[in-house]
């Protein structure tokens, strides 16, 4: 492959600044075996038989962007993704200025030292970082700032907004965006067509929103990332009509599972044209960033017809990105 196959113009415009209301208002570009309807997210229901599984990712965002100080008086932003240590203390993270910053560097906020930088990861772009507080996870809680991708130039009033609905475990690094559109209203609607809910958790970190670097895709290097499946999960997705992964991050979860024959574990599963798919039959999710490893997975699920529907998408003016709309689409071998 070349970047160029997972390359498309995205108007800037089209880039949704803020989250609609209500969260199902968004709009629903649903791509079938037999044509495109375009439609909102309550009517998602519509969608729905008997027996079919909807499968979310529950996982949390913490309010990982840290704007600290160095002693020289610059300023450095860390960017946590992921903890190393179940007690908060070590995590791996994304520091600026990278080139600067050195093993063993302290970072204050206001005054306090906060932060010590460590070795870089093996993957060579992150760093293992040390949090210099008794109560790590409360630190960041109270200094930390809502990780908003970097294309979204407005704030946010309300947190909330930013995390689904169902959303348990502070740990990502991003939301599950697709999962953003749900309510507890849609939900119930899902399952008065006789459809059940399950959770998986799949701890969203740096390949959700970095760009592929290589010439050729298929040599991008994926970070890993944790994931847990619940056995009883699993097996209500093998029994199930379908399985509808809500979001990529749910439907990777659903893949390492069965792919690594392990419930839960660290993923680096790349799921590129060609994967042979185990279990996932339809999927929800946002309209993606070119040169992203999610638009990889969206061709391995459709097909070269992605460029079709995203064609579509632009032409209809459709909000692109983590606060734009949706699109529910069919796997290609049409199940």
């Amino acid at each position: 492959m070349h970047i160029s196959d997972i390359d498309y113009d995205l108007p800037e415009a089209l880039i949704a600044q803020k989250p609609i209301e209500p969260r199902d208002a968004a709009r629903l570009l649903v791509a079938g075996v037999a044509g495109v309807e375009h439609r909102i997210v309550k009517e998602l229901a519509d969608f729905i038989e008997p027996g079919d599984v909807i499968v979310v990712n529950d996982t949390r965002v913490l309010p990982a962007r840290l704007s600290l100080q160095r002693r020289t008086g610059g300023s450095a932003e860390v960017l946590l993704l992921e903890r190393r240590t179940e007690d908060g203390r070590l995590w791996e993270a994304l520091v600026r200025p990278a080139r600067k910053l050195k093993d063993g560097e302290v970072l204050e906020f206001f005054g306090k030292r906060v932060l010590a930088i460590g070795p870089r990861t093996a993957a060579g772009d992150t760093f293992v970082v040390e949090i210099l507080d008794d109560d790590p996870v409360g630190l960041i809680n109270r200094i930390g700032i809502m990780p908003l991708p970097p294309y979204i130039h407005s704030s946010l009033t309300d947190g909330e907004r930013y995390q689904t609905v169902y959303s348990r475990r502070a740990a990502s690094a991003a939301a599950p965006t697709a999962g953003l559109h749900f309510t507890p209203e849609l939900m119930a609607a899902v399952r008065e067509k006789g459809a059940s809910i399950e959770r998986v958790e799949l701890v969203v970190g740096l390949d959700t929103f970095k760009p592929i670097s290589v010439e050729n895709p298929l040599e991008h290097i994926i970070h890993s990332e944790f994931y847990n499946v619940e056995q009883t999960v699993l097996d209500a997705c093998r029994s199930a009509n379908r399985v509808i992964a809500i979001g990529t991050t749910a439907t990777r979860a659903l893949e390492s599972a069965l792919k690594r024959g392990e419930l839960s574990g660290r993923t680096d599963l790349f799921i590129t044209p060609g994967y042979k798919w185990e279990i996932v039959d339809m999927m929800l999710t946002n309209f993606h960033m070119p040169r992203t490893s999610l638009l990889l997975m969206v061709e391995a699920f459709v097909g070269p017809r992605w460029r079709e529907i995203y064609q579509i998408a632009i032409t209809e003016k459709y909000r692109f990105l983590s606060f734009g709309d949706a699109m529910l689409l069919t796997r290609q071998d049409g199940k």
